[in-house]
Parts: C-alpha cells; structure tokens; sequence
C-alpha cells in the first residue's frame, strides 16, 4: 500500500538555509518536474514579496555547490542548483532510501517536506536515515495514498487551478486559440505576466504528476 507522509524541520541547517538570511520573507518550493535520481531536484522557485530584484551573490554554503538564476516570472525568480551531496541532508537521505519527493516548501526557521513509498516501510526507512544521520526532522503526517479530489488533484495551488480551468473553457488551448492571454488575464483581474506565470507552473505540475514517472 502506497503511503504518503508529511515531515517538518524546523531545527538544523537545510542547504537553502542561507537563503533566508538574505531574504528573510522569501518562500522557496523545491521544483520536482525532475525525478529523484543523481540529479536530484536541481531546480527551485525563490519569490519574496515586496522584493523588486533578487540576487543570490554571496549565498555559500557546503550543500551548494552552485546557483544560479536561469529565469524570473512575475516576480519569482527559477533558479538551478547543483548539490553537494556529502553535506547531510533530508535531500541526501531521498536520494538514499525508496522515497519519492512529493513537496517540498521552506519558509523562514521551517520546511515541509513530502514524500511517497510504496510501502510503509520506505518511509520508516527514511525516517530511520534521517535519526542515524542527525537530520532533525518530525513526522506531521501519515496516511494511505487517497484518491484525487475535484479542486485539489496533482498538487495545483487554487490559483494555479482557476487559471488553468478558465483558460481551457475559454478555448485558450484550442486551435485556433478563441482568446488571448491578456483576455483570460482580465477577466480573472490579474496582470498578463501572472497569468503567464500560474499556466506555467500549473502546467509543469500536471505533466509531473501524470507523464513523468521514475523510469523516465
């Protein structure tokens, strides 16, 4: 039986820590399009409200072994990483155990992490990585993996979600398109680039969900 479970680290030092002692108010999600193998997520969104540039100048820390910005949406900047996984961390025992990334979020002092097994015992062997290895982490959650629900399927933010469904009713994704992004931008009262931005994101989520597997 598939299981899915939900761990906080609010102790300890993840290799993105540093970020937030340079943009404290920032919000950081792990992009997991990539499936978990020696390439381990290698991509993450930074947006910090408020914050009209962001530069990553500067950031160090032994689980990095490089950044850098590769694109900036609305306000949020997409950036690729490349760990270092001798440095110790809730990435290092993913790549070590049967786990499958399924979110990951940090804030300021707090990440939420995620993850599927097949088994129950691939996230108690997860667990057990973590407590051998002094990453601080705490179960929040544990259930069997449920079916999709109307609204809250394949990991979309409601945002992510209106914008994807009012583009498709509109004829968006039809060809010809029967409307333009500036239309389905106004009529949802938000700017061009935003809209760009939740179709972007909402699209790479559903094809993460449903098209890529570990296989691929």
């Amino acid at each position: 039986m598939a299981i899915e479970a939900s761990f906080t680290a609010t102790e300890g030092e993840f290799p993105l820590a540093e970020v937030f002692s340079k943009f404290p108010a920032a919000r950081i999600e792990l992009d997991r399009v990539v499936p978990t193998n020696d390439v381990l997520i290698p991509y993450f969104w930074l947006q910090e409200e408020g914050s009209s540039e962001i530069d990553l100048e500067g950031i160090d820390h032994p689980g990095i072994d490089d950044l850098r910005i590769v694109d900036d949406v609305d306000g949020a900047v997409f950036v690729r990483i490349d760990w270092d996984f001798e440095y110790e961390s809730v990435l290092t025992a993913i790549l070590e155990t049967d786990v499958a990334l399924v979110s990951a979020v940090g804030e300021e002092g707090k990440w939420t992490f995620e993850v599927r097994g097949t088994e129950q015992r691939d996230v108690s062997a997860f667990q057990s990585y973590c407590k051998r290895h002094g990453i601080p982490v705490e179960l929040t959650q544990l259930h069997a993996l449920s079916p999709l629900e109307s609204g809250q399927e394949y990991d979309l933010t409601e945002a992510q979600r209106e914008a994807l469904t009012l583009a498709y009713a509109r004829g968006f994704y039809d060809s010809p398109r029967e409307v333009t992004q500036r239309e389905v931008a106004d009529e949802l009262e938000i700017s061009r680039q935003a809209l760009a931005s939740r179709l972007q994101r909402g699209t790479r989520r559903l094809i993460a969900s449903t098209l890529v597997g570990p296989s691929d």
